[in-house]
């Protein structure tokens, strides 16, 4: 073990994560106990503890940590609880959600990052998490229903299909909006409809075929 990652990890909570109002001890035991530095791409190794977003390819991006501490604090799945992420990007998030929640299904639609992230939750030892291929604005269906949805790329309106995907009671946290401001929502399936709360502003890249529609001028 190496006491320069463990004290960038160590800096990582205390200076970056807990200020920015992470406070629930389940997500921080989570953000420390996964090795963020084996879910980074190689070539952002020394960065894995930085306050930056990190390239993964198909022009889309690893969060920052004070991001993805928020996104699981809201979300906040309890160990009986199923979690549906949208994105597996690195497997990162996917691997803290399974430390939280009862299982993940987690949906990826790039074959590579997929490939890769089954291969680092595996190297971490994670075993109630499962990774499915698919596009999940459009074609994939889960056939099921769970009581967190995590989404982790941008949509600039929540696609109406994915609410049939909850169970009474349930929520989804995603990021919502036009870039450059967007905002985090958690969304929670109320007897009588759908509460929506607004967290806090971010930018995220959008998921493929959730970007907002083209705006032609003459």
């Amino acid at each position: 073990m190496s006491l320069n990652i463990e004290l960038a990890r160590h800096n990582m909570i205390e200076q970056q994560v807990r200020p920015w109002d992470v406070l629930d001890s389940r997500v921080l035991e989570a953000l420390t106990a996964v090795r963020r530095e084996d879910f980074v791409p190689p070539a952002c190794r020394n960065l894995a503890f930085a306050d930056l977003c990190l390239p993964l390819g198909h022009d889309e991006l690893m969060m920052k940590p004070v991001v993805e501490g928020r996104i699981l604090q809201a979300a906040s799945p309890t160990r009986a609880e199923s979690v549906l992420e949208i994105g597996t990007g690195s497997g990162f998030l996917t691997a803290c959600l399974a430390r939280l929640g009862a299982e993940v299904v987690s949906v990826e639609l790039h074959a590579d990052f997929a490939d890769s992230a089954r291969t680092r939750l595996h190297a971490a030892n994670v075993r109630n998490a499962k990774i499915e291929g698919g596009d999940a604005v459009r074609g994939f269906d889960p056939a099921r229903q769970f009581d967190v949805m995590v989404v982790t790329g941008a949509v600039y309106e929540l696609p109406q299909h994915w609410r049939g995907w909850i169970k009474p009671g349930g929520r989804i946290v995603a990021v919502v909006g036009a870039s450059p401001v967007q905002r985090a929502m958690l969304y929670t399936q109320r007897t009588a409809g759908w509460d929506e709360q607004a967290l806090f502003e971010t930018d995220l890249p959008y998921l493929v075929n959730a970007a907002p529609p083209r705006r032609f001028a003459l």
